[in-house]
């Protein structure tokens, strides 16, 4: 397993994954870590098909992604992955290291991986994996906790969005690269503009069910206008769905 321990995935960024800018968006950027993590598991012995025969599926709970410069139309990139172990008891850590094709680090991001049975939608402890991953001594592209997000009081509404087809992937419900959409999308073209993301948190609370609708709010933290929150609330159910926080810098 050691010769598995760190995986490799080279790609470029598509027209289709781009911005009015040429940039990468950060919704296809996260789709491209997921397909990198994907592919490694499967390498491990812990794919999808493999994993829901035994009544387990992969779901995401955070994810965390520093921008140091963001990829452009048909730039070629290297990502870097690997397991780091697992924290709170709970969470499978995962790192990724994306370089460009001159070796300059262009992005650095940690998710956090829970174990769900996808018929009862019950999470898991680690031990249902039944076998282990490579932990690779803590080593880390991302040193930074994935902690609880602190919401600020008075966000304002922003958004209200819906589960529909689109949004909703394999497991039956809204795909984790979908809220990266709907938080990009409280944000006008002139701020993308003028500035760049230079981080971004997401922590999944609850699900989003085919039909489900979120009311999405967001507020900046002591009028800083380079920090701000977001917190999504699944109107359908009350529940809340999803909370975010994200920096930016001017360009």
């Amino acid at each position: 397993m050691e010769r598995y321990a760190i995986f490799t995935f080279e790609t470029s960024v598509k027209s289709y994954e781009t911005d009015f800018q040429g940039s990468w968006k950060p919704a296809c950027l996260i789709q491209n870590l997921i397909k990198a993590a994907s592919d490694h598991a499967s390498l491990l012995g812990f794919d999808y098909a493999v994993l829901l025969e035994r009544g387990l599926v992969w779901v995401l709970a955070r994810l965390k992604i520093r921008f140091f410069e963001i990829p452009t139309l048909k730039q070629a990139v290297t990502i870097k992955t690997w397991p780091k172990g697992i924290e709170q008891k709970l969470f499978f850590m995962r790192d990724f290291d994306v370089r460009g094709a001159d070796n300059r680090p262009l992005v650095t991001a940690s998710l956090a991986w829970l174990l769900m049975n996808p018929k009862t939608r019950r999470i898991l402890s680690p031990q249902a994996l039944g076998g282990s991953v490579p932990d690779n001594g803590g080593l880390s592209s991302l040193d930074e906790l994935l902690e609880k997000i602190e919401l600020p009081d008075g966000l304002l509404d922003q958004l209200t969005v819906k589960a529909n087809y689109s949004a909703v992937d394999l497991l039956g419900h809204a795909n984790a690269a979908r809220y990266v959409e709907w938080v990009c999308d409280c944000f006008l073209q002139e701020q993308y503009q003028l500035n760049r993301l230079d981080w971004l948190q997401i922590n999944y609370s609850h699900e989003t069910k085919p039909g489900e609708t979120l009311s999405i709010m967001t507020g900046c933290a002591n009028d800083d206008p380079f920090q701000w929150f977001i917190q999504g609330t699944n109107q359908t159910r009350d529940l809340k769905a999803f909370e975010a926080a994200l920096g930016w810098v001017k360009r």
